[in-house]
């Protein structure tokens, strides 16, 4: 299967994304505008919450990229 091409350039993305509205288990997170290492851009969101589990709290870590799709071989400028 062909890849997508990206519509946007790098600069483009980062000029015009905002960060993303991401709710989990209830609780509204703010993932950033990002260019991760790999060449790729997206958004990418940190943080930690709770979750209950058999009405015991479990402390929880959220780490999570959101890719665009082919976004690394999108243009450099």
């Amino acid at each position: 299967m062909a890849k997508s091409p990206c519509p946007v350039s790098l600069p483009q993305f980062l000029e015009k994304a905002e960060p993303l509205k991401v709710v989990i288990n209830g609780q509204e997170m703010l993932a950033e505008v990002k260019s991760f290492s790999t060449g790729s851009f997206g958004w990418y969101i940190n943080g930690k919450t709770t979750v209950t589990v058999d009405g015991k709290l479990l402390s929880v870590q959220i780490g999570m990229n959101l890719t665009v799709v082919g976004s690394k071989e999108a243009p450099r400028e």
